[in-house]
């Protein structure tokens, strides 16, 4: 089915519904795809995209960043990290601010990239910033994994990551957002498998669509999703069969269970969430950097009290609610996380909700 013929059916579903519906993108990248592909604007008044928490960076909490700015300051100590966390504002620094005094931050591409630094410079320790969702972890628990094996003991990771379902169970608990389906990431959906969101369906009657991220696989979603609406249904629906199925890969699951363990972990504007987080085993706590540097003192973690990041991503408010949105807060000059990420909701509204209305 062609783009054209999808929205032709997306806007007659729309009519017989008769009421807005609201379609949470889980993913930035989704955020992101809707706006650069035009895809929003053919969209029918009644059928909103709702931005929701699923940007790793963006939902990282200023504790953590305040740990990370810490360790850089210490002698000896490398920080290495993926570059959309150097220009997010901590609680009084930002590690962009570090490195320009001298910390030893460097931009990687890989926890491999990270690994490697640490077996070229051993007398350094290098510390890797695991910030990232169900995507990521496999190679990261992979690089840990390696560096047990082979001895290369000035080698960690500085924990921070995160599960999606649980979150999207947080908001839907809530009742905060009005959420009348998700378009689940592909990405993520290829690790954790459709099974991941049954209990979503189960316990919210939330449905579900796993797509992609082209924006005929978007679209399609947005088609699935409203016929779900029309008929009553809340399933998990594979868009993105190419990719997707039902199990996911048990290889990557193998490899983050030896090395991860769920706990409750923080999100940034949604609060502490049981079993969102994951954290290394007790057995790999000779590259655990939150074991390692665990006498740190770090600030109390502040927000900007302006800024409505938070909101943004529980999908209450809509970036160009923020007040500081576009004027004290840009993509240049960022106040809050959601402005500095690729996939962030306020760096993508500013990039292309601005151009298309001028």
């Amino acid at each position: 089915m062609n783009i054209n013929s999808c929205m032709a059916e997306v806007r007659a579903l729309s009519k017989k519904i008769g009421r807005p519906v609201h379609l949470m993108e889980v993913c930035g990248t989704h955020t992101v795809s809707a706006f650069r592909t035009g895809l929003r604007s053919l969209l029918p008044d009644e059928v909103e995209l709702i931005a929701g928490p699923g940007c790793p960076v963006c939902v990282t909490p200023n504790g953590y960043l305040d740990r990370a700015i810490a360790i850089a300051r210490r002698p000896g100590a490398m920080i290495t990290t993926f570059g959309d966390m150097l220009r997010v504002p901590g609680t009084e620094s930002s590690l962009e601010r570090e490195r320009a005094t001298g910390a030893n931050i460097r931009i990687v591409y890989s926890a491999t990239d990270a690994l490697d630094m640490a077996r070229e410079q051993p007398d350094t320790r290098v510390v890797f910033l695991g910030v990232g969702f169900e995507t990521t972890m496999p190679t990261i628990a992979w690089t840990l994994r390696k560096a047990r094996e082979d001895g290369v003991d000035n080698y960690s990771v500085l924990c921070a990551h995160k599960t999606i379902p649980e979150a999207m169970a947080a908001l839907l608990a809530s009742g905060e957002t009005s959420i009348d389906g998700f378009m689940c990431p592909g990405h993520v959906s290829v690790v954790i498998g459709a099974g991941a969101y049954r209990p979503l369906c189960e316990q919210f009657h939330a449905p579900c669509v796993i797509t992609g991220f082209e924006a005929g696989d978007m679209a399609l979603a947005i088609r699935m999703l409203l016929a779900q609406a029309l008929e009553g249904r809340a399933e998990v629906e594979i868009q993105y069969k190419r990719s997707v199925n039902e199990d996911g890969n048990a290889a990557a699951q193998a490899a983050c269970a030896e090395v991860f363990e769920k706990c409750e972990t923080e999100w940034r504007g949604v609060g502490v969430i049981p079993d969102s987080g994951m954290r290394i085993r007790p057995e790999f706590a000779a590259h655990d950097a939150a074991r390692i540097f665990a006498d740190l003192s770090v600030p109390e973690p502040a927000d900007n009290p302006g800024c409505i990041c938070g909101e943004v991503l529980r999908g209450v408010k809509s970036p160009p609610d923020c007040p500081l949105f576009g004027r004290a807060c840009t993509p240049a000059e960022p106040i809050g996380a959601c402005m500095v990420s690729s996939e962030g909701s306020c760096a993508a509204y500013h990039k292309f909700a601005q151009r298309s209305t001028n």
